[in-house]
């Protein structure tokens, strides 16, 4: 399989709430919030639908954390957003992911700063966003994010083709 793309390290000590960004959302009728547990079954729903299949394993690794190491976005009752942290593998970002509707707004920001801050407070300095493609200007932009040199596969050389 062709890998392109890398992983990228994020200086968690420079990542700070964007609240402004939070009230915003919260304007247009977003919040962002820790999956809440009765949810669970249809965040794995979301991402079936929207995504991948292997986004849903990863996914159930989050929620078998605990807490749940992921991050919903939610608007007039439904998911439209996901983040995970602490899935693939520890210190890790991912995977993530907005409805095509939604994006531009400001959601995948700020479920990014949600779970990088979690990090954060769990005591970690940097923290890894995994395998990122399209999504590395993102990053950059965002948080500061750095290219891990040679890290593609790394990891994700563990996973089984479809």
């Amino acid at each position: 399989m062709q890998h392109k793309g890398s992983d990228l390290l994020v200086k968690l000590y420079e990542v700070h709430e964007d609240r402004a960004l939070e009230e915003r959302l919260q304007e247009q009728g977003i919040r962002v919030n820790r999956i809440f547990p009765p949810n669970y079954d249809l965040l794995l729903e979301y991402v079936s639908a929207h995504f991948s299949k292997k986004w849903v394993s990863e996914t159930k690794a989050a929620l078998a954390n605990h807490p749940a190491s992921c991050y919903v976005a939610i608007q007039k009752g439904q998911i439209i957003g996901f983040a995970c942290y602490n899935a693939t593998a520890k210190d890790y970002f991912g995977p993530t992911g907005v409805s095509e509707e939604c994006r531009g707004k400001g959601v995948g920001t700020l479920l990014l700063l949600k779970c990088l801050l979690a990090l954060k407070e769990e005591g970690y300095g940097y923290a890894i966003i995994g395998w990122s493609d399209d999504a590395t200007p993102f990053y950059q932009k965002i948080v500061g994010a750095v290219e891990i040199p040679d890290s593609i596969p790394g990891l994700y050389g563990q996973m089984v083709e479809m």
